[in-house]
């Protein structure tokens, strides 16, 4: 996947903004995003669950992490 200019000029600008403030002024802006990525991950790991061969493909990804850490 290729990103364009303006993506790299916001990985810039918020890099600058992470540098230029303590973590107690830009968490507030990380902690919802955070948190709504692991809600979509759970909410897909159930309805994978739901489906045929869900189960079987969740262990093998567990499986996969465990080996990556």
């Amino acid at each position: 996947m290729t990103r364009d200019k303006t993506h790299m000029e916001q990985v810039i600008r918020w890099a600058e903004f992470v540098r230029d403030n303590p973590r107690s002024v830009w968490i507030k802006h990380t902690g919802p995003l955070v948190d709504a990525q692991i809600i979509m991950a759970n909410r897909f790991y159930e309805r994978l669950a739901k489906t045929k061969g869900g189960a079987e493909k969740i262990k093998k990804l567990r499986e996969m992490r465990r080996r990556k850490v």
